[in-house]
This record gives structure tokens, C-alpha cells and sequence, in this order.
């Protein structure tokens, strides 16, 4: 019957030897292995440090009495639970209270029951066995609270850092642009630049990595702005008929300070709003509505990276863009894959029903742009036309001969 608790502590304490001998005998028949008997309190006391399962005690002894014992195993146990069942003749209701005051979890009274005595060890057992499980679950949990609190105070301290570090960028304006021609096809007249955040300092990250902790940190419009307001420097400078494409997510269009509305007239002209999407659009009629007094002004609206992430068919439809732009992932290897050259094609195709242009990133080689010129793609960007440049550099490259393919003489 005490088979599953075989390996159970049990202590036995009791000044008769004839009442030990009957205990032990009768747990060990019932399947116990370690039951550890005391006719001297004292000694028992001293076997708690041992602690038990489960400690059987006589209240009427010399030395120390059950009472004695019970308030040792209370101290002993430090209010976990270790139980305590009582056996005595007395069976009185002083006796019962002070023994269940001092600690006592159960009794069997004298001369006992060989059966009750089991079963009402067992049930003491059990008890204690789920509570052991109930320790270390709660142990558990602890240690898991204490994992998640360590976590949450280290995630706390790196977007404080992270939060730092933007507002650094921020605050010293420590952002350089550079810009990617973008020629034409057929003639290889430079059309526009293309501006592109670059990051310096004692961090070597991509300026995707810049952004995406920005936005983290509720500061991915603001850094947004401050790259297209450095950007738009440019646009005194460079010559008369090229474009500046700036990007710029949703989130800048949607922002309530609307603070590219203040753009003049004679700069929307010449922008080119090149709209980037990590997240799909949830609202296509508010983010027309915020394009739409920009477009108005002359501003050009380009999807960026058609064909790959969010950037599909959905947004060609409800934006209506000025300008496609096909994502490197479909222009690399054009020549030679017709899927891709099929999908070229139906975009020009698609560009020439709704009045939008095509413009390839990513253009390698002289056989994509052979390709892309065969497929009446207009416009191409990629390092075959030429690589992000400084403005002074870009300025000398937009003034010599620009021809895709090579570097202007």
C-alpha cells in the first residue's frame, strides 16, 4: 500500500521500544525502506536535521514531549510543510488542541489500527509528495520570473541604448547621403539620383539596421525626415531636369506634424517619393490622401522593391505610382531567365496602360542592360550605371558622358 513512497523518510518517536518495533514493522510490511525509530526524544530531535517525509510522535514522554517534538519539527521544517502525525492515548480535547496548536497534522490514537496507521500514513505522504511538487514548480517559477524580470531590465537597457544612440544621430545630424545616378536606358542620359542614408561612427552597421532600430524606438519618422532633409540639399545643386528620389515609408506620409507639406512647389518638382514597405498598408485611402497635396505640387509617387516583401500588385493598384520600380531580385539574371524577362515585360506593359515608368535596380551587367533595353524598360539604376557617390562626384557624373555601362569620360 506505501510501495510508491518506498524510498520515504519516516520517523517513529515513541519511549516505548514494544510500540517502535510494532510501527516500524507494520510501515516496512506495507512497503517502506527507510523508517528511522527513536524510544529518546532528544535523539529524535537531533535525527530532524535529516529532514523527514514524515515524523510519527508519542505525546506523552519523558525528556522532551510530543509537544516539545511537534514544535521542533514546526522550526525544522522553516514553513514548508513537513508533517506530523500524532499517536497517544490521550485522547482528550486539551490534548488534541495544544498537540494540533504545536503543530500535529493527523492522530491515531492507542492501541491503533495496523490498517488505519497505513492509510493515514500514506495519506500524510501524499500530501507531502505534492507538495514537494508544488515547491519545485514554484521554484520554477520563480526562476522563470526572475529570467523574464533579467530579460525585461536587459531589453529596457538596450532600447535605452538603442534610443541613445538615435538621438545622437538626431541631435548632432550625424547622417551623410549619398546618391545613385539613375540613367536612361536608350540614350543614358542621367534622369535623377537616387539619395541614400549613410551612417558613420563607431557602430559599422547598413543603414537598413539604423532605420529598423529607429523604428523600435518610436524615432523611425524622425530619422526618416532628417535623411530626406538632407537629401533635398542637393537639389540646388544638381543639373536643371534631374530628379531626387527620397525614401521614405507610410509611416512618414501618415505622421500628423505633416511636415512635408511645408515643401515648396518648386522642389515637390523635382522629388520623387520612393515609397519602401516592411509592413503591409492597412489603409490605402489614408495613405492616398496623404500623398495626394504632394503629388498635386508635383511630387512623383514610386514603389520601391516591386516583387519582393509587401511591395506586390496591391500597391501598383490602389497607389497608382508615377514610377515602378523593379526590384534587383527580378532584374538579376534577366538575360537569361524568361520568367523574369516575362514579368519585365508585363510591367512596362502595365507602366504604358496607366501612365507609370519602369525603373530596374540592380543592374550588373551589360547583358541585363541589353536585356532591359530590349524589353523597352526605360530606366535603370544599379552598379553597372555607377555606384552611390558623394554629391560632388555624382555632380561630375551627372556633367560627363553618363552612358550606362561605363563611367563617364
Amino acid at each position: 500500500m506505501l510501495e510508491r513512497f518506498a524510498e520515504a523518510d519516516v520517523l517513529v518517536v515513541d519511549d516505548n521500544r514494544a510500540n517502535v518495533a510494532l510501527l516500524s514493522a507494520i510501515l516496512e510490511r506495507a512497503g517502506l525502506r527507510n523508517v528511522r525509530t527513536y524510544t529518546d526524544s532528544r535523539e529524535a530531535v537531533a535525527g530532524l536535521a535529516q529532514r523527514p517525509d514524515l515524523a510519527l510522535v508519542d505525546l506523552h514522554m519523558p525528556h522532551l514531549d510530543g509537544y516539545a517534538v511537534l514544535e521542533r519539527i514546526v522550526e525544522r521544517a522553516a514553513g514548508s510543510y513537513l508533517p506530523a502525525l500524532v499517536l497517544t492515548a490521550d485522547v482528550s480535547a486539551e490534548a488534541m488542541r495544544r498537540a494540533l496548536a504545536s503543530g500535529a497534522h493527523d492522530f491515531v490514537t492507542k492501541p491503533f489500527d495496523a490498517t488505519e496507521v497505513v492509510l493515514r500514513v500514506r495519506n500524510l505522504l501524499q500530501t507531502n509528495a505534492l507538495q514537494k511538487q508544488l515547491r519545485l514548480h514554484n521554484r520554477w517559477l520563480r526562476s522563470k520570473v526572475d529570467e523574464q524580470r533579467a530579460h525585461t531590465e536587459a531589453e529596457r537597457g538596450e532600447r535605452s541604448q538603442q534610443e541613445a544612440r538615435i538621438r545622437r544621430v538626431l541631435d548632432e545630424r550625424a547622417l551623410n547621403v549619398v546618391y545613385q545616378p539613375v540613367a536612361d536606358v536608350q540614350t543614358g542620359r542621367v534622369v535623377g539620383v537616387e539619395a541614400l542614408a549613410r551612417f558613420s561612427g563607431e557602430l559599422a552597421r547598413t543603414p537598413d539596421v539604423w532605420f529598423a532600430e529607429a523604428d523600435r524606438v518610436g524615432l523611425g519618422v524622425e530619422l526618416q525626415l532628417l535623411a530626406i532633409e538632407q537629401a533635398l540639399t542637393a537639389l540646388d545643386s544638381l543639373p536643371p531636369g534631374v530628379l531626387l528620389g527620397v525614401n521614405l515609408t507610410p509611416s512618414v506620409l501618415l505622421d500628423r506634424s505633416h511636415r512635408l507639406a511645408a515643401l515648396t512647389e518648386p522642389v515637390l518638382d523635382r522629388l520623387v517619393l520612393e515609397l519602401t514597405e516592411q509592413v503591409p498598408v492597412e489603409d490605402y485611402d489614408a495613405l492616398n490622401a496623404a500623398v495626394e497635396p504632394l503629388r498635386k505640387g508635383g511630387a512623383r509617387l514610386a514603389v520601391d522593391d516591386t516583387g519582393a516583401g509587401y511591395a506586390g500588385l496591391q500597391h501598383l493598384v490602389a497607389l497608382a505610382p508615377d514610377v515602378v520600380k523593379l526590384d534587383l531580385s527580378l532584374t538579376r539574371g534577366v538575360d537569361r531567365d524568361p520568367a523574369r524577362r516575362a514579368l519585365a515585360s508585363a510591367l512596362v506593359q502595365f507602366g504604358s496602360d496607366t501612365g507609370s515608368g519602369v525603373l530596374a535596380e540592380g543592374v550588373e551587367t551589360a547583358a541585363e542592360l541589353d536585356s532591359l533595353r530590349d524589353l523597352a524598360v526605360p530606366w535603370a539604376q544599379g552598379y553597372l550605371i555607377a555606384r552611390p557617390l558623394p554629391l560632388d562626384e555624382v555632380l561630375r557624373f551627372c556633367h560627363g558622358d553618363g552612358a550606362p555601362g561605363r563611367a563617364p569620360g
